[in-house]
Order: structure tokens, then sequence, then C-alpha cells
């Protein structure tokens, strides 16, 4: 019989097991909530009041399957997205993906820096473009480029808890939590016009849901973090609960919004920012600067993430080192596509605030329809079985992640006849 001093010392083990497998799941669906996706959230319920969380349900199951996959082909190969890509398919594949992924990435990246400074300047008005702005890059960059991949983890993944002022902005808008639930499950069609309108919201949602970077960031950091395939089980608890904590979060956004401003009459706005300074004469000011310090991490969080994942992918295509926590001279072009990322941005946003507030919504758009590129080349890779052995694809993963692949490309399509041939105008 098991002593109960072993029991514990069993149990204590695989308790220390989870948490040092513990982040990259966490931190790569956190990340999708930056500050495209905030605004994206916003706007779906300004617009739409609460008439797009029935997608947000749906795609956070398409959202858990497409990051259990490449965290499992990390763990099973070793290997970021990236290098199987190059691997398996040749330099002509790996070109039209990097290049599709680096002009979503741009944009994002973009997006973060305009995140920064919309919500900085609720707080330090005209300081913020070129006091504040230039100095949360530079700890960015300081940050990623000077420090080791655990630290990076553990700071992400307490940024990860600020996520949750979202949820009490939400019960500060003091919703009908019954109509919030009946439109989840049973949500009303027959007043949604115009019907490219809506396509281009529901685009807009999956588009920062599943991003085509947080594939290859999630993949990267399993094989930075050095899991392997026996201690996957521990991750991909790690990776589907990231992917529902993401948008459990974001759930509560488009509710706030919902019940504040759809039901004000204000339907459009130019920023999240906007989205927050809006909230004080309906939810109050606590509503408010809860709502602008979570964009404030949330851009922060995307900020890191995004140009990582995007100086990861581009290594890996080329065979160059990508690593954390190395020195310059053995990672020059992982930590020189870093640096790029982030000061251009930097520039773009400090030069032209004026000009950028569509580059905040882009992004999303410009995800969902390049993803399924990436779905497509993540299916052949898990389901190759001299790859991934017995770790291939389940019938259901499968028919998950295929689904969502073509349902995106129909809603791309629909979305393309609709602007040729508006509908319902």
């Amino acid at each position: 019989m098991i002593s109960r001093s072993l029991r514990r010392r069993f149990l204590s083990s695989r308790i220390y097991l989870f948490f040092s497998i513990l982040g990259p799941g966490i931190i790569a669906a956190n990340a999708d909530n930056d500050a495209s996706g905030i605004f994206g959230y916003s706007l779906a319920g300004a617009q739409y009041r609460y008439a797009m969380l029935w997608v947000l349900v749906l795609s956070t199951i398409a959202l858990g399957v497409a990051q259990e996959m490449c965290a499992r082909m990390g763990a099973v190969t070793g290997k970021g997205l990236a290098d199987l890509i190059r691997e398996e398919f040749g330099v002509r594949v790996t070109f039209v993906a990097m290049f599709a992924l680096l002009v979503a990435n741009f944009a994002t990246t973009v997006s973060e820096f305009a995140g920064i400074l919309v919500a900085t300047q609720i707080f330090w008005g005209s300081a913020a473009r070129f006091v504040v702005l230039p100095l949360v890059a530079v700890l960015i960059w300081a940050l990623v480029t000077r420090g080791t991949y655990k630290r990076l983890e553990r700071i992400l993944l307490g940024a990860s808890l600020v996520y949750l002022l979202y949820i009490i902005s939400a019960f500060l808008a003091h919703p009908h939590w019954g109509e919030v639930l009946k439109e989840t499950l049973l949500p009303d069609f027959k007043s949604i016009t115009p019907i490219n309108a809506y396509v281009f919201m529901i685009i807009n949602v999956v588009g920062t849901t599943i991003t085509p970077w947080g594939q290859f960031y999630i993949q990267s950091s399993v094989r930075d973090k050095g899991v392997k395939a026996s201690e996957y089980k521990a991750t991909r608890i790690d990776v589907l609960f990231g992917a529902f904590f993401t948008n459990f979060v974001a759930y509560f956004i488009i509710v706030c919004c919902g019940a504040t401003l759809f039901a004000a009459g204000i339907h459009q706005v130019e920023d999240a920012g906007q989205v927050a300074q809006a909230l004080t004469p309906l939810a109050g000011k606590v509503a408010t600067t809860l709502f602008a310090l979570g964009l404030f991490n949330a851009s922060c969080f995307g900020a890191i993430a995004v140009p990582l994942s995007t100086a990861y992918a581009v290594t890996e295509a080329l065979g160059w080192e990508s690593a954390l926590g190395r020195r310059t001279r053995d990672a020059s072009l992982f930590i020189g596509t870093f640096t790029f990322l982030i000061f251009t941005s930097l520039l773009l946003v400090m030069l032209f605030p004026k000009n950028l507030t569509a580059l905040i919504l882009l992004p999303n758009v410009v995800g969902a329809v390049l993803l399924p590129i990436v779905l497509i080349l993540m299916l052949r890779l898990v389901n190759n079985k001299r790859l991934m052995g017995e770790h291939t694809n389940s019938r259901t993963f499968n028919v998950i992640a295929w689904t969502t692949t073509i349902v995106l490309i129909l809603l791309s399509v629909i979305l393309f006849v609709t602007q040729v041939f508006p509908i319902g105008r």
C-alpha cells in the first residue's frame, strides 16, 4: 500500500511538472488580445451589441485546435513551424508563407504601438507621443534582446492576469445577462444588414482570435522551452486553457461595449482609446481607467509577441540561429529582425499618429484572409507520419481544422463578392 507521504511526493512532483511547462499556450493565446484585437472586439460590441458572441464561442474551439497542433509539432519534432515548412515544402512555398506573415506582422506591430500611444495619452496627454512611447519601445527591446526565455515568460504570465480588468469593466457596464446568454446560444440573424458589413465583422473577430503569427510563435516557444513529447500532456492543458482564457476575456470586451456604446448609439470609434474614453459617461471613470490599463498591457504584450514570432519565423525559414538569450553575434538575424520591427513601427506611429487608425483593424482582416494558407501547411505537416509518428491528428481535430479553413476561405470569397456587388444596402 502506498504511504501518504509517497502519494504527496508524487502529487507535488506532478504539480511541479505542470507549472514548469506552463507558459507557451497561455502567452500565445493571450497575445491575440492585443491592440487590434481589443479594438476589433470593441467594434463588434459597438456595432452589433451581443450578436457576435456566437462567433467567439466557435472560434474558441478552432483556436484551441490550431494552437494545440503547433504546440504538439514543436514538442515532437523539436523544430519551429517555419523550419518544418522550409524542410518539407521547399524555398518557394516558404517564401510565400514568410511574405504573407511579414505583411500581416508588420501591420500588427504598428497597431501595437498605436495602441500603446492611445492608451498612454489618456494618462499623460501630449507627453505620451515623444516621451512615454519611445521609453516603452526601448524597454521592450531590452527585455527581449537582453533577457532569457524564462525571464520573459514569467513577465508575460504575470501580464496575462491584467486581462482580468476587462471582466471587471464588463460588470461595471451592467449588461442584461439574460440577453447576453440568449445571443450567445441562439443568435438572431433577421436584423443583420448589410450582409457585407456583417461578414467583414465575422472575419475581423475570427482574424483577431486565430492569427497566423500565433501559430509560429507557439511552436517556436515550445521548442525554445525544451518541451519533449513525453512531457506534452501538461503543455496540452496549458494550450487549451490559454485558448479558453483569451476568448473568455474577449467575450467580456464585447459585452462591455455592447452594453454601453451600442446602447448609447455610439457605433463608430477610431481606436480602442476612444472606446475607453467613451465609457466614462456610460459606466464611470473606473471603467475607463480599467479599460485603458488593459489596453496598455495588451498592446505591450503584443509588441513583444508579434515581432518575436516574426524573428523566429524569418530565421528558421533561412536556417539561422533563433533563440532568446543568445548574444547578438550568435543570433544577429533574429535580434536584427526584432529590432527592425520595433523601431520602424515606433517611428511610423510617432511621425504619422493621425494616419494609422486603419492599421489597428487591418491586421485582423489580413490575418484571417491569410490564415487558410498557414492552416493548410500545418495540417499537411501534423498529419505526416514520418514527422509525427503516433502523434498525428485525430479525426476530430482534422474535421475542426479543415472546417475552419474552408469557412475562412468562403467568408473571404463572400466578402470580396459583396464588396464588388453590394447586397442589402
